[in-house]
């Protein structure tokens, strides 16, 4: 069992050195000509980097042994079911609690709270972009189920959000662009993914490549329609208090 589990980890550990090595030589320079750290924080980076090396390792192999193929042997039975419809609010579910559990989200959420002085908290961040993306999931089953094209949902997904862009903030704005990139992390991607795969393939006129893949678009569009929405909702907040603060002045 031991050996069947960490097949082909030495191949991971291998793709894992090649990612970090770009980062340790910009660093080591940075380090020669301009950090100049002391000894102790050298040391403290070192086995920081040692233990992302092995977490990243550890992860990556769990992935093509664990969340691949369990992923994809619940979209099989789920796309099995007679009553499909069942599908649209487990990918809701499912796509809500990868995004809660999602680690870029989180540190997102901690950087934005921590540079807004507060004002936008971690837990809202992380509700907004769980709910999003939880939206997007469903959306997507619903898209297999149907057949739809992806185009349907991407164009005007994009539209709504340029149009959102004009009345929200400049920070939501940049918040909300990021957001759906982080919200595209190895939980979404290595789970949900191969949950929409496994459904596709074992549906009649369901092609896994066509029907099984773009779910992902949809996941990066809805963090960012939903960040921006939440940027208007603290416009709108910000003017009733400043409004009633005139009145309070009057």
């Amino acid at each position: 069992m031991t050996i069947h589990v960490f097949k082909g980890f030495s191949h991971v550990l291998l793709e894992v050195t090649f990612a970090l090595i770009p980062l340790i030589i910009f660093f080591l320079i940075f380090q020669f000509f301009f950090l100049k750290l002391d000894k102790k924080k050298l040391i403290n980076i070192g086995k920081g980097l040692v233990l992302s090396f092995f977490g990243l390792a550890f992860f990556l192999q769990g992935v093509h042994v664990g969340f691949f193929p369990v992923g994809e042997m619940i979209g099989e039975k789920l796309g099995s079911l007679s009553y499909r419809w069942i599908l649209i609010p487990i990918g809701f579910i499912f796509g809500f609690v990868a995004t809660f559990a999602e680690p870029a989200v989180r540190i997102l959420n901690h950087e934005v709270e921590k540079v807004s002085g507060g004002s936008i908290s971690q837990k809202m961040m992380l509700y907004t972009l769980s709910i999003g993306v939880a939206v997007s999931i469903a959306v997507s089953m619903l898209r297999i189920l149907l057949g739809i094209p992806l185009w349907y949902f991407v164009i005007p997904g994009y539209l709504i959000a340029l149009v959102l862009m004009f009345f929200s903030s400049r920070r939501f704005t940049a918040i909300a662009f990021d957001s759906g990139g982080v919200a595209t992390g190895p939980m979404t991607v290595t789970f949900i993914l191969a949950i929409a795969v496994g459904v596709a393939s074992v549906m009649e006129g369901r092609d896994p490549l066509i029907d099984g893949f773009g779910m992902i678009a949809l996941v990066a569009l809805s963090p960012i329609i939903s960040v921006l929405t939440l940027g208007l909702l603290f416009e709108g907040k910000g003017r009733e208090q400043s409004n009633e603060h005139r009145k309070q002045g009057a």
